[in-house]
């Protein structure tokens, strides 16, 4: 079966661009369009798309919104949808809150048309496409801008190891398996195991989410270097 995709975007030169090049992927179908997040909730829950394509900046209900009711409507039926972000980077802070909210990443409005269909290939098969380097670059931009992260209660980690939460910390620095694992001086195997029990244990999606609640909890703070 294709992977079927819904475009959401207010600009419609925008979606059609998208369109021909998804179209052109036999292993890709677009199953419709929306101009708002509005619509796209709506055409969410009327299409079951596998991937949606979401912009951010758009009238009436934004793409955070959008995104966060599509996804706690895909967990409350069990039914498996992922939505990618569009956006602009220089201009767009608020794609972190997107993150926050479940998105499986973000993609920039001028990505190439391979990495926007090797993008939708991944995302489709539950994996995250933005590396967590270049997210927590993004979270040390913005996180302090974002007014909603200042007032809500830090999250208990009190259920994590402690090698479990310092292998979250060095997720969070964007180090990858086989760094963590030289850095421990451990196995990749058993950082695997670390990554998945810390990904369960705080009910996350993916490494992305992990890298956001990493920077919501304190585990790491903006402009934190690798060291």
């Amino acid at each position: 079966m294709p992977i079927s995709v819904l475009l959401v975007d207010d600009q419609p030169l925008l979606r059609t661009g998208f369109r021909l090049i998804l179209e052109s992927e036999p292993e890709i179908s677009v199953v419709g369009e929306a101009s708002d997040g509005h619509e796209a909730v709506a055409s969410t829950k009327r299409l079951l798309p596998d991937v949606v394509l979401m912009d951010i900046r758009m009238p009436g209900k934004d793409g955070i919104d959008a995104t966060r009711e599509i996804l706690h409507w895909s967990h409350d039926t069990g039914r498996e949808i992922r939505v990618l972000v569009l956006t602009t980077f220089d201009l767009d802070e608020y794609v972190v809150e997107a993150l926050r909210a479940g998105a499986s990443g973000f993609l920039l409005k001028d990505v190439p048309p391979d990495e926007l269909v090797g993008a939708i290939r991944v995302v489709s098969d539950g994996a995250a496409i933005v590396a967590p380097t270049i997210t927590r670059r993004l979270l040390d931009r913005f996180a302090d801008k974002l007014p909603s992260t200042r007032e809500q209660p830090t999250p208990r980690l009190d259920h994590l190891t402690e090698r479990e939460r310092e292998v979250l910390r060095l997720l969070a620095r964007g180090l990858s398996n086989a760094e963590i694992a030289r850095r421990l001086v451990v196995s990749e195997t058993t950082v695997k195991t670390h990554v998945g029990n810390v990904l369960t244990k705080l009910d996350l999606r993916d490494r992305v989410q992990a890298v956001v609640h990493a920077y919501e909890t304190g585990i790491i703070r903006p402009g934190e270097g690798e060291d």
